[in-house]
């Protein structure tokens, strides 16, 4: 069979166009290499390979480099790490794939990351047969159609990888999982392997960054740009500069920027990086709760905006004039205070407000968003008290980053299995509290299940999902800094009043 696989791997190289019919033979050999054989055996059999194949392809060429020790152990870590290593063998160089994407770019962005995001996809950089597995649904609230996802398409690590991590020996290279270092590397127990993961270098306000997708996409054309150096996450007047500049470069994405302070920041804040991607957010459909003028600023549009977290749009077709105002807003959000609101700039001298920008064109017009935030913490709040609460944690308990600010959930994969026994739970008048893994939903349960005259086995998991939905909006309100309620956003407005 492992003959019969490396052809069809080929044939994949083929139809996918990782390869031309003149790299065939090339590609063949070193696929043989890479599993110890001297030959390919001659046959009469005819090859066929369809695209969704390749997950079966390679997890069967990954068993016979099992059986052969070609593997270091055979847990999902060693196959990840052997499977990325048989994919770089039908891989372009980088320099291929830069100049086909600046060909492409010439007659328009769009082709060039449309070129450049099925490469990441059948170069199996981005695993489509493990993203499918993530479950989705949307829910309508107040705020709008929010997007619900329950992330299970990165691998659990299992107690021997995660023993073997701990026990290898810990690296500086590359520093982080974004460093342009990351391109062709082998990877390791305790690090990915990124060979056949290519980057696309791009300028971004005269420096040099990064352009490349991210392998778990939560959304379309899922995509991180980064600073090509490793330094820390800030957000100040030339984040604005940074944001805009690749808009015009790509003007069908938005792009947006973590905050860059802990609790309320992304995962990765020891370098500086933004996300974007082909995607409308519900957040981004919101309209404005109200409008405000900005004395100086007549000419730019500027407004509250309908939504659980505060936020400030700001709309004009003149970049300059939107990087002047937001820096002002910073600047004058950085340095405010307002204790009746529960909003202080610091507390013993570590600041706590900072804001998370996207920029997006729409028509001729360029939007500017920013999500005010505050990372203060207090013994009942000890996460934060602009972070989930408590009482939501049985759902939600990580940062509200950029995604989910914007209104798409990322949700634990534990809650697959959760939400299945929960239903079976709930069906069968079984004593949630008494169950070790379920008692923590147990309050969630009580108070909804009152809303519904009948729950039975036709529409117990629309109502789980629905109610999901309603608990990653009060996640959202949570992490809001002015409250949807007469007094929160009248503090709100006496921001404003400010800028």
């Amino acid at each position: 069979m492992i003959q019969t696989d490396i052809r069809k791997l080929v044939l994949y190289g083929l139809k996918t166009g990782l390869i031309e019919e003149a790299d065939a033979i090339f590609t063949t050999n070193r696929l043989l290499e890479l599993f110890g054989l001297d030959e390919l055996e001659d046959s009469a059999e005819e090859i066929t390979m369809e695209i969704e194949e390749l997950e079966e392809v390679l997890s069967r060429l990954l068993d016979y480099a099992s059986e052969k020790g070609l593997l270091a152990g055979d847990s999902v870590v060693a196959r990840d790490l052997f499977d990325t290593k048989i994919m770089s063998l039908l891989m372009p160089r980088p320099s291929e794939v830069i100049n086909r994407f600046n060909e492409l770019y010439r007659e328009s962005p769009v082709k060039a990351t449309d070129y450049y995001y099925k490469l990441s996809c059948d170069s199996d950089y981005i695993r489509r047969y493990r993203i499918c597995k993530d479950v989705k649904w949307t829910a309508e609230t107040k705020y709008g159609t929010l997007d619900i996802t329950i992330n299970l398409s990165k691998p659990e690590k299992d107690p021997k990888a995660i023993a073997a991590a701990k026990n290898a020996k810990q690296s500086g290279y590359p520093k982080c999982l974004l460093c342009k270092e990351n391109e062709g590397y082998a990877g390791r127990i305790n690090h990915p392997a990124r060979q056949n993961h290519r980057i696309i270098p791009v300028t971004i306000a005269d420096s040099d960054w990064g352009f490349q997708y991210s392998p778990y996409v939560y959304y379309n054309e899922h995509c991180i740009v980064f600073n090509g150096q490793h330094v820390p996450m800030k957000v100040e007047r030339s984040t604005f500069c940074k944001l805009f500049d690749f808009v015009k470069q790509f003007p069908h994405y938005f792009v947006g920027s973590n905050a860059d302070l802990p609790i309320v920041g992304g995962s990765i804040l020891s370098h500086d990086h933004f996300q974007g991607g082909h995607y409308e957010f519900a957040m981004a459909r919101a309209g404005y709760d109200r409008k405000f003028t900005v004395k100086g600023y007549e000419d730019v549009e500027a407004g509250i905006v309908n939504w659980p977290m505060s936020v400030i749009r700001l709309r004009s077709k003149d970049t300059e004039r939107l990087i002047d105002l937001a820096d002002r807003i910073l600047g004058k959000w950085r340095a405010y205070t307002d204790e009746e609101a529960f909003i202080f700039a610091e507390t013993d001298g570590e600041p706590h407000n900072t804001i998370t920008p996207i920029a997006r064109k729409k028509g001729d017009v360029y939007e500017l968003d920013l999500v005010l935030r505050n990372n203060i913490t207090t013994e009942e709040h000890p996460l934060g008290v602009y972070h989930p609460h408590a009482k939501l944690h049985h759902i939600k308990k990580e940062n509200i980053g950029l995604i989910e600010v914007m209104g798409l959930a990322v949700l634990p994969g534990r809650l697959q299995a959760e939400m299945a026994n929960l239903a079976k739970a709930i069906l069968t008048g079984e004593d949630i509290r008494k169950d070790e893994v379920l008692a923590k939903h147990a309050d969630w349960v009580d108070e909804f299940k009152p809303k519904y005259e009948k729950i039975d086995v036709s529409n117990i998991h629309e109502i789980l999902k629905k109610e999901i939905g309603i608990v990653f909006m009060e996640v959202l309100e949570d992490a809001g800094v002015y409250k949807r309620t007469t007094e929160g956003q009248k503090a709100f407005d006496r921001f404003t009043q400010t800028i």
